[in-house]
């Protein structure tokens, strides 16, 4: 899922940029360039990168643990939007031909020119977050997005006055439905008389709904009209629109995504009205790969980091959840168990 909860300006990409390392995306970099021994890690984050207070700072954490834990030399580099698929197949290049191993690249979006760059440094090792690649030196790291949202549901379930909720997803897309069937699932489960309200910003090849506070927010306040007072944006920076609507409500709440979206210092006025978030732990799949390949081990293949394994949970930030914990919990156990198999397809 393309995630930001900041909006970066595009920029016009060309031919000749397309060469450069940056490829008008945005570099940083923390090297010593003299200890031929040392670990070099390299990220590829999608757009809003580092400091998106979202997806791509679940990454960053990660990476930032690895770093620190074997003593590595880091380069990040950051999509930007209306970007071209060379513009990500020549990012990735760059880290492999500047001697980074592993290269990690966050994001679905990455997933063609994952398959083409893998397949042409085969002795490089790779990582994707959030799509599952064909190369057999990529490391595929995938969630169980449904099974948080599920328990989002259950909440959204247990806390709406009168059963009507709602769910805005960014784009209409596969993984993103995942985030609504889970959802949709945990509310009917929890209350068979409640009605959910589902809204795709954008569609196809648009992914404009991961960008679009304004798309986000004039969701909201239609679901808001028509009696919602719990709402789920897995939307990406268009979330935060949601977020911001939801608190203009009395007595609504929000459920953010992928980060504490209560801790993001750029919602902070609004964390009093954010229920709980879907977070996906991404931090812990990036030092997972990070610390195969210092051990000599490298991981392939796909590794799903579920609800039983702490890949996808639920926040309490904020106590919000404390008089609903004990079903929450019941509710965790039996999907943990497989009592609850929650549906990735509504």
């Amino acid at each position: 899922m393309r995630r930001v909860s900041k909006i970066t300006a595009a920029c016009t990409v060309t031919a000749a940029l397309a060469l450069t390392a940056s490829a008008c995306g945005e570099s940083s970099t923390e090297s010593s360039g003299s200890d031929k021994g040392k670990m070099k890690i390299g990220m590829a984050y999608d757009v809003g990168g580092r400091g998106d207070n979202s997806f791509n700072d679940s990454a960053a954490r990660g990476l930032d643990k690895a770093k620190s834990e074997f003593g590595a030399e880091t380069k990040e580099l950051t999509a930007k939007t209306g970007e071209t698929p060379a513009d990500r197949e020549q990012r990735l290049e760059s880290l492999a031909e500047g001697g980074y191993n592993p290269v990690v690249a966050v994001g679905f979006a990455y997933k063609d020119a994952v398959d083409k760059i893998a397949a042409k440094y085969p002795k490089v090792n790779f990582g994707l977050v959030d799509s599952v690649a064909s190369a057999k030196n990529v490391d595929s790291i995938v969630f169980t997005e449904e099974q948080g949202s599920y328990l989002a549901g259950v909440a959204a379930a247990l806390k709406s006055k009168d059963g009507q909720v709602g769910f805005i997803g960014g784009v209409d897309l596969p993984l993103i439905k995942k985030f609504a069937a889970g959802f949709q699932q945990g509310v009917m489960e929890t209350n068979p008389k409640a009605k959910v309200q589902v809204q795709y910003l954008s569609t196809g090849s648009d992914l404009s709904g991961f960008g679009s506070p304004d798309k986000g927010s004039a969701a909201a306040k239609g679901m808001l009209d028509k009696g919602a007072d719990v709402i789920f944006a897995a939307a990406g920076g268009s979330g935060a629109g949601s977020i911001e609507a939801v608190a203009g409500k009395k007595g609504a709440w929000s459920i953010g995504v992928d980060s504490d979206q209560a801790l993001d210092p750029s919602l902070a006025k609004y964390k009093d009205t954010i229920m709980t978030s879907v977070v996906k732990n991404v931090d812990g799949g990036v030092y997972d790969l990070v610390k195969s390949v210092k051990d000599g081990k490298p991981l392939a293949g796909t590794q799903t980091y579920t609800l039983a394994k702490d890949g996808v949970s639920l926040t309490t930030t904020g106590d919000h959840l404390k008089d609903i914990q004990a079903k929450l919990d019941e509710a965790k156990k039996k999907i943990a168990d497989g009592t609850i198999k929650v549906k990735t397809t509504t």
